[in-house]
């Protein structure tokens, strides 16, 4: 059975407040992650600080409107009715449906995983590539990547050209945070990222070589502005051993430069 609003707004208290049942729900499926996608009550509680009998009362709830759903050993995982939620955000009904095909014939000429990622940044000191879109096959190199994951923009291809889609002052903003070192060769040093910004800027596309997963080279440009969408880029990764980045990065601006045609279309 589908979940309306008014069913969603019978769970929550009369009076909004910062620590209300769509705070706590928030809290709770905030919980949930890659590497630990089913959890226990009792972590929950252990994570979100609830008391058991709130956190059971909401857990109760979050499963009666398929928020939630129960696995093995008395265990939560994120529910169905919040994917089926999900697909119907423009990252998944407008800019991955479009860009599936584009994302094909990258792959069929590189043979290496195709990335599709979105600038997500409710403010720049906390931005992050947000991953919508992923092809990989048996031969490609494994990566870090996942939809619906995240990684820094500093250390990846995607990341630095959504950087290259920013301005000056909010590329200062960013970089006024401690950029992390993934692996010896991350560049987190402001100035230097700026030049990798400029870099991308002159040519087109920005690469990245082993800076977020050793023996990895990555290859991505910016989709362009498409009203409705944040900021978007495509790429590829593939091993650094004889890869060809001018031919890559001539592959990813031409397919990234027809995706954001079909974007502004569509």
């Amino acid at each position: 059975m589908s979940t309306t609003i008014t069913e969603l707004q019978d769970i929550a208290p009369t009076t909004v407040d910062a620590d209300g049942m769509l705070a706590r729900t928030m809290r709770i499926l905030g919980c949930f992650t890659a590497d630990e996608p089913e959890l226990s009550a009792s972590r929950l509680g252990a994570l979100t600080g609830l008391s058991s009998s709130t956190l059971h009362r909401i857990l109760a709830q979050m499963l009666e409107l398929g928020l939630l759903a129960r696995t093995p050993g008395r265990r939560y995982a994120v529910g169905a009715r919040l994917w089926e939620l999900g697909e119907l955000s423009p990252l998944a009904l407008r800019l991955r449906e479009t860009a599936l095909p584009y994302m094909s014939r990258l792959y069929e000429a590189t043979g290496e995983n195709v990335h599709l990622a979105v600038l997500d940044a409710p403010l720049p000191e906390h931005a992050t590539a947000l991953f919508v879109g992923r092809l990989t096959g048996r031969s490609s190199i494994p990566t870090l990547s996942r939809m619906g994951g995240r990684q820094p923009l500093h250390t990846t291809g995607v990341g630095k050209a959504l950087l290259a889609t920013q301005a000056p002052e909010w590329i200062d903003r960013f970089l006024s945070k401690r950029l992390e070192r993934e692996t010896m060769h991350s560049i987190t040093e402001p100035d230097a990222v700026r030049a990798e910004i400029d870099r991308a800027r002159a040519r087109g596309y920005a690469t990245t070589r082993e800076e977020m997963t050793l023996g990895n080279i990555s290859v991505a440009a910016p989709v362009g502005s498409v009203a409705g969408l944040p900021p978007t880029a495509l790429g590829v990764v593939t091993r650094i051993d004889g890869a060809d980045t001018r031919r890559l990065g001539a592959l990813v601006m031409q397919t990234a430069a027809d995706l954001g045609r079909a974007l502004r279309v569509a």
